[in-house]
């Protein structure tokens, strides 16, 4: 994939979390079917965005068995980390302090939160 992070939409971030999810190739039909709850599609929508996924190297489609056997190119970790660090880089100037010093600021980490990561903290330094 390059050094640059391809950007998933919504819709692609969930059929690229049903892939990972499954740990194995899957067929479409399958894809559907798991994303029946959330999204009302047709095959053919599914294929369009299957497309698009390839297209974007995060998936592979292999047609050796007469089926479409679709499997990730690049790791739900690898995607995550990559995409953390996007986030960071591009809102708040690859600084974790500015980040957390603005979800203080707007009482989006609770107490525990604070706990949580001194606790991590504190493990990652006596490792």
């Amino acid at each position: 994939m390059g050094t640059t992070l391809k950007k998933l939409g919504e819709a692609e971030l969930e059929i690229m979390q049903v892939v990972w999810d499954s740990g194995n190739p899957v067929t479409s039909n399958y894809i559907l079917k798991e994303l029946q709850e959330r999204r009302n599609w047709q095959l053919s929508t599914l294929m369009t965005s299957l497309t698009r996924l390839a297209d974007k190297g995060f998936i592979s489609c292999d047609r050796s068995t007469g089926r479409n056997l679709y499997s990730s190119i690049i790791s739900e970790n690898e995607y995550k980390t990559r995409a953390s660090k996007h986030f960071l880089e591009k809102l708040y100037n690859n600084s974790i302090q500015n980040m957390i010093t603005a979800l203080y600021s707007n009482k989006e980490i609770k107490s525990s939160d604070i706990q949580e990561l001194r606790d991590f903290l504190d493990k990652l330094e006596d490792e």
